[in-house]
């Protein structure tokens, strides 16, 4: 009620502001999630200098708009050139580019604009009406309950495995391999960095989902000698109302796992992508296009991972909890200003909330608008012949590698997992299943060093903690049905 006593106290020129931080916000995100190697985080930080004199309210519909046009924007290179944009995008990749080369690639956009836009309003609101109500779920998340979610999340390496479930946990297992790569999160001590200040950190999920997708195609092109037809579409075209009933379902599907996701501090969007495209998968009538161009799995990620662009903020204002790098530098934004997030920022600030509110609503809807005036632009380059094309994408790859951390290394990583990639690929192994394994290696391995830690080595607390085994039953339950349905297939 007090949020609707604010929208009608607003003046003209007030809503003129908003609206127009909202514009600058969610164009600069989508020509930062649009370029592979400039994460939301990223982008967002690039923004953050700009706001330091700016009014506290601004400054932060700035940055939270940035959040979620960059999340929208991750997914036009991974429809249009096999490149996803941000970490969120690599799901929408497997449906979304195959849809391109059946020739369907403006569709595909349509329905990526769509679903971004559903995922963007389920999402503000969620924030607006259930912020306080939520945020105390992540308060009773343990180590134990984040190991369980981990877990949880392996489990859909089996779904993920069509045609091998051996090579599907194979792949799987070499992404929680690289996953230990860098400093060990309990006692800090290097692991297979070969004495280079590089990988302290471990190798970053965006560097391999880049080798894996866009680098490896890219040599594969490179290698060929036909030339590949370029794209001949012009225009976008969104989802009729027949289309946007049947997208209904796993739109429905993306938008719980993103709520959940985003409150969750740790989930953030690439789990929740993964975790809509597989229960999408999963439920939907027709599970064997998956993989083949399926508008659904498009429609599933891409609500999933913009609707935790707004669900990902409720733990920041509400405990100060950043989920997420993106997370953390909004809370950034919060603190420069001297603004402290929690139960007194509603007492104390409640303008600042009420006018973020106004700014991410206003956000979702010149999503649809500014998205119509980018992509026609994005369609006129990939017109152009795909020789130039392979060219462009390995400048753009490259520098958007070496934005990431200035270093050579990187760029070394970069061609190598895309090598890598080739070979996966003339093997038939699957790619989801390795990016998946790395995702979520860190937050398996962390937690459960933690929760070992806490119980002196009594692995029973996993399943004293009542989430945790929730989680790990839930994780059995998918492994049997997925395996089930994987044999009867064979048979």
């Amino acid at each position: 009620m007090e949020f609707i006593n604010f929208l009608f106290e607003l003046g003209f020129i007030e809503i003129m502001i908003i609206l127009g931080s909202a514009i600058i916000g969610v164009s600069w995100g989508i020509m930062g999630g649009a370029t592979p190697g400039i994460s939301p985080s990223i982008s967002m930080a690039l923004m953050l200098p700009i706001t330091y004199g700016m009014d506290p309210a601004i400054s932060v519909i700035l940055l939270a708009s940035t959040y979620l046009g960059a999340e929208y924007g991750g997914s036009i290179p991974a429809i249009l050139i096999n490149t996803p944009g941000t970490n969120a995008a690599a799901a929408t990749v497997i449906d979304g580019y195959k849809m391109n080369e059946l020739g369907f690639g403006s569709k595909a956009l349509g329905i990526s604009l769509y679903s971004a836009i559903v995922g963007g309003i389920v999402g503000v609101f969620v924030l607006i009406f259930f912020t306080e109500p939520l945020s105390r779920l992540a308060l009773n998340f343990t180590p134990m309950s984040y190991f369980g979610l981990g877990i949880l999340g392996v489990s859909v390496i089996v779904s993920l495995s069509s045609g091998s479930i051996f090579k599907g946990i194979c792949s799987g297992l070499m992404g929680l391999l690289l996953a230990t790569i860098g400093s060990d999160p309990v006692t800090g001590v290097q692991r297979f960095t070969f004495n280079s200040p590089d990988l302290l950190e471990g190798i970053k999920p965006i560097i391999v989902m880049v080798g894996l997708f866009a680098m490896s195609e890219i040599l594969i092109q490179s290698m060929q000698n036909t030339q590949i037809k370029p794209i001949s579409f012009s225009k976008v075209v969104l989802p009729n109302f027949k289309e946007k009933m049947q997208l209904a379902k796993s739109q429905l599907i993306g938008s719980i796992v993103g709520i959940v996701e985003g409150i969750i501090p740790g989930a953030g969007g690439s789990i929740a992508s993964f975790l809509s495209y597989n229960e999408a998968k999963r439920w939907s009538s027709s599970p064997e296009k998956f993989g083949n161009g399926s508008p659904e799995g498009i429609a599933a990620p891409e609500t999933s991972n913009n609707t935790v662009a707004s669900t990902a903020i409720i733990p920041v204002l509400s405990f100060g909890i950043p989920g997420s790098n993106s997370a953390a530098i909004l809370l950034g934004g919060l603190l420069i200003h001297g603004i402290s997030p929690g139960p007194l920022l509603f007492a104390e600030n409640s303008d600042i909330v009420f006018n973020l509110y106004t700014g991410m609503l206003a956000a979702v809807f010149m999503l649809y608008f500014i998205g119509k005036l980018i992509l026609p632009l994005c369609l006129w380059f990939v017109r152009k012949p795909r020789n130039i094309l392979i060219v462009f994408i390995y400048i753009t790859v490259f520098t958007g590698i070496y934005t990431i951390n200035n270093s050579l290394i990187d760029l070394w990583l970069v061609l190598f997992i895309g090598i890598f990639g080739v070979i996966m690929r003339v093997l038939k192994f699957p790619v989801l299943p390795l990016i998946l394994g790395l995702v979520l290696g860190y937050m398996i391995e962390s937690n459960y060093r933690r929760s070992i830690v806490l119980s002196g080595g009594d692995i029973s607390i996993f399943f004293d903690d009542t989430i945790c085994l929730i989680f790990l039953l839930l994780a059995a339950v998918f492994i049997l049905i997925s395996t089930y349905h994987e044999l009867k297939r064979s048979r």
